[in-house]
């Protein structure tokens, strides 16, 4: 477990765990992606949260992440939904290039340039 209920509300802000080219799994959906940026607090609007099904704390970082064979799809994600995924194996999805340069044991290693161009989330 990355974070306890504790750990949040003692008021405690849990700190950030995965980094940029990480490959993580969706705890409860199964999923796996690549996380491709991060807020260190859910940053989405209210009617989002409040559509959302789990609706985890927003008081702890949050990710976006790119969904391995999903024709494209992102999705926005809090760090007590994921996992680091033990598979080694790369992700499918149609923007890899845009955030990353390679993958090498496991994770994406970053592009050198700042500028994604024709990219975003």
């Amino acid at each position: 477990m990355l974070i306890g209920l504790t750990d949040t509300e003692g008021g405690a802000a849990p700190g950030i765990y995965y980094k940029l080219g990480v490959v993580v799994t969706h705890k409860l959906y199964g999923y796996r992606g690549v996380v491709v940026a991060l807020d260190t607090r859910c940053m989405a609007g209210e009617t989002w949260y409040n559509s959302n099904k789990t609706q985890p704390t927003r008081e702890q970082p949050w990710y976006h992440v790119l969904v391995h064979d999903s024709g494209g799809l992102s999705t926005y994600v809090a760090q007590s939904n994921l996992e680091e995924d033990p598979s080694g194996k790369p992700i499918d999805h149609p923007r890899i290039q845009c955030y990353f340069a390679d993958f090498k044991d496991g994770r994406y290693e970053l592009k050198s340039s700042q500028g994604f161009g024709s990219c975003s989330m």
